[in-house]
């Protein structure tokens, strides 16, 4: 017990050690990220603009994709532009209560977008299977009750894995070997036998999300992307040092789901392209006419 007590650290701040060695790998990582995050937010914003303008879009469905769209620009904008910062400016810490905010944050959001769209395939399922009762189910104050459920579902989620993720004391090196504060390579560095709180967490969450996965799969294949690689990361081996696939699976399931998710949810929706062509054809009038 003393020599454990002695061990222990008292962290004010980890250091976020994802990036690849190497000039080259050290400026072209960045890059991606910074083109992948732009082009996420621009798809996103486009929808929250469509479906907010145009007086066509205003069913439950685009409600829905309207907040799918909001989540993803807070879920990668958590990570990302943090990590580009750090790379830029050589500065990979990141400070304890930044630690947590960043995991709460992050988990908070992937708890809120695994329940809204669980909401979505509810809304489907009632407009295909019930649809002279699609109205009156689905009416306008019900959407907005599902969406407040959502978030405060997920805030919960997160509350519930930061509180189990750094209730732990944490022993050895402050170094994570991630561009983010994730709760895998965290608890890696948890002392011996303190981390069993949140693994049952994990194990438990993962089940019961794995349970509504089953129940979402006919309607959205495409889940299948945002789900298997957090899958993999949170239940695979843990490492106390770097390894190049849990960095590309960590990279894989932050950064691709907000630059995916409106191609696969929204923009290749025939309602969408209507909408943008209007605006795109009304913008054009206008300067057309100077």
């Amino acid at each position: 017990m003393t020599e454990t007590m002695t061990n222990m650290t008292n962290y004010m701040e980890f250091l976020l050690m994802g990036f690849p060695e190497g000039q080259v790998l050290q400026t072209l990582c960045p890059t991606l990220f910074s083109l992948i995050y732009m082009a996420a937010l621009m798809g996103n914003l486009l929808i929250i603009i469509l479906t907010t303008i145009d007086q066509h879009l205003q069913s439950p469905l685009y409600f829905f994709l309207k907040n799918l769209s909001l989540i993803d620009i807070c879920y990668i904008s958590v990570t990302v532009p943090k990590s580009i910062t750090n790379s830029v400016t050589k500065i990979h810490s990141i400070s304890f209560l930044g630690c947590i905010v960043q995991v709460f944050c992050f988990v908070f959001l992937t708890g809120t977008e695994f329940s809204l769209l669980l909401v979505m395939s509810y809304d489907r399922y009632a407009a295909i299977c019930l649809p002279l009762h699609y109205e009156t189910i689905m009416n306008r104050a019900a959407c907005v009750q599902m969406v407040v459920a959502a978030w405060l579902s997920g805030c919960f989620y997160g509350s519930l894995h930061a509180a189990g993720t750094f209730s732990v004391h944490f022993c050895g090196p402050n170094i994570i070997h991630q561009f983010f504060c994730d709760i895998p390579s965290l608890l890696t560095l948890a002392c011996s036998g303190e981390n069993i709180l949140e693994y049952v967490f994990i194990i438990t969450s993962c089940c019961f999300l794995f349970l509504c996965f089953i129940l979402m799969v006919i309607s959205y294949v495409h889940i299948a992307l945002f789900l298997s690689s957090g899958y993999f990361a949170y239940l695979g081996p843990t490492s106390n040092s770097a390894s190049s696939l849990n960095l590309l699976m960590s990279v894989f399931y932050s950064l691709l789901p907000p630059c995916l998710n409106p191609v696969i949810y929204s923009l290749r929706n025939r309602d969408m392209k209507v909408a943008l062509c209007s605006i795109l054809g009304d913008k054009m009038t206008q300067i057309s006419k100077y």
